[in-house]
């Protein structure tokens, strides 16, 4: 959805209660006039979509293990999920969501990660390159990957991506996080072995309508 400039004349009055609504909401006067004028028209825009996404996502993990922080208006979000391991250190999902889809890509997801401990980093930087062989002969899609100095990230990419409603990317992404954040957590714990998370992520995959 492109932008142009366009010359309107308002009241100063009317002006300084944009700016000041506009501040509230963490945005400016040109997005938020888009924003009103294109519910008033009944005009989904790219910011509006990732509102709507990071707002049912906030509702998906209301109650549970996974705690989301999210402010309206904004390109992402945030989730925090402690590991049961001696000191229950933090893990941090960062949900980016791009305002044009790039290709089948609509978004990128950063797993973030503090700790002094070797053991625990041995044991994350194994899942994390587990978790990529098991997706690359899973999904359909090829996706991005990077694993670098406390940050592991994954695109966020599926088929036939402009054709889902935000409540659909909202429940797949909420969906997907839930999934590899109980598969870290069995995995550090010992619960499961790599087979077995395998085996989850396949019955996942099969059961799942959006993949992402």
């Amino acid at each position: 959805m492109g932008k142009s400039l366009y010359s309107l004349i308002l009241s100063d009055e009317v002006v300084r209660k944009i700016d000041a609504l506009a501040h509230r909401s963490g945005t400016n006067r040109s997005n938020y006039i888009n924003s009103i004028l294109a519910e008033h028209a009944s005009v989904t825009t790219p910011e509006r979509r990732i509102n709507d996404i990071f707002g049912l996502i906030n509702d998906f993990f209301g109650d549970g293990d996974i705690v989301p922080f999210y402010t309206p208006n904004q390109s992402s979000m945030s989730l925090k999920s402690c590991l049961e391991y001696k000191y229950r250190p933090t893990m941090k999902y960062e949900v980016e969501l791009y305002r044009s889809e790039v290709g089948k890509t609509v978004g990128q997801l950063d797993v973030l990660f503090r700790t002094t401990s070797s053991e625990l980093l041995n044991k994350l930087v194994e899942f994390f390159r587990m978790w990529v062989n098991v997706e690359r002969s899973v999904l359909p899609l090829e996706h991005e990957y990077e694993l670098g100095e406390g940050k592991f990230s994954r695109s966020i990419s599926s088929e036939n991506v402009m054709n889902h409603s935000s409540g659909e990317l909202a429940a797949a992404i909420s969906g997907y996080v839930k999934l590899f954040d109980n598969s870290l957590k069995s995995y550090i714990s010992g619960e499961k072995t790599p087979g077995e998370i395998g085996n989850n992520y396949s019955k996942y995959a099969k059961n799942t309508e959006i993949l992402i």
